[in-house]
């Protein structure tokens, strides 16, 4: 697992910077219920996508949530007042406080299945009845775009998607969300060359091969053997799921 306080100086820049953040702001954005006046961006990250989402109109109200220190620093020079240092799997807020709820790129990371449930079911608590949470799925399979680098990572050790889009709507169905459209957006700048690839094995990017792994020094120099060491290939395509959560029946009063 990657130390987010140590990366995030270069998380930005080494993820796509701000043609990805456009992107992915630009998918969520599309998946807000009509006339959503408050949004929580949870695991916010640097903010770079939290920042798009703020300037995306006057009516919508964006509060970034991050537990990493360095991290919830860097969303809150972007987003000054605007940003809470938290646990996603213990939201500080109240039921039913926003409009949407987001969390791109978190699920993945998470390596306990209750941890991905606990968070799924807070975003659905502080969710209002008629809200949408919106949330990225099967993010590592994202990256699979068939090239020579994924034939060489295909025989790493697997490692189960806790993001598994079913698993996660399953998540959601239990916590009294319905299923609410989906939306795909390309990770801009996000093609990785065979170089790229080794630099973020040795930094631990693949989790089954943290640095020092005993294999790790083999797939590195699988990669290198490769051609093109410079040429980045193709984007990853990242998806996104909505779900609503329904809004509370009326109930008729009777007349005698």
């Amino acid at each position: 697992m990657l130390d987010y306080d140590k990366e995030a100086e270069r998380y930005d820049a080494s993820r796509g910077g701000e043609p990805r953040a456009a992107a992915a702001a630009e998918a969520v954005l599309g998946l807000l219920p009509p006339g959503a006046r408050s949004l929580l961006d949870v695991a916010c990250g640097t903010g770079i996508v939290t920042r798009r989402l703020a300037a995306a109109g006057d009516a919508l109200r964006v509060t970034g949530v991050d537990l990493s220190p360095a991290m919830a620093r860097q969303a809150a020079a972007r987003l000054p007042g605007a940003i809470v240092r938290a646990d996603s799997r213990h939201l500080p807020f109240r039921e039913a406080r926003f409009d949407a709820v987001s969390s791109v790129w978190l699920l993945h990371l998470v390596d306990d299945a209750r941890d991905v449930r606990r968070i799924v079911a807070e975003c659905a608590r502080v969710l209002r009845p008629g809200g949408v949470y919106i949330t990225t799925v099967d993010k590592g399979a994202s990256h699979n775009v068939g090239s020579d680098i994924d034939g060489v990572l295909a025989s790493r050790p697997p490692r189960p998607a806790s993001d598994a889009d079913a698993l996660v709507e399953a998540y959601a169905v239990g916590c009294g969300l319905v299923p609410a459209g989906r939306a795909r957006f390309p990770g801009r700048g996000q093609g990785r060359s065979p170089r790229r690839a080794i630099a973020d094995l040795r930094r631990g990017w693949f989790v089954t091969l943290p640095p020092g792994h005993p294999l790790a020094d083999e797939f590195a120099a699988r990669l290198a053997a490769l051609p093109d060491q410079d040429r980045p290939r193709p984007e990853p395509e990242f998806t996104l799921r909505a779900f609503r959560k329904p809004p509370v029946p009326r109930t008729r009063g009777r007349t005698p």
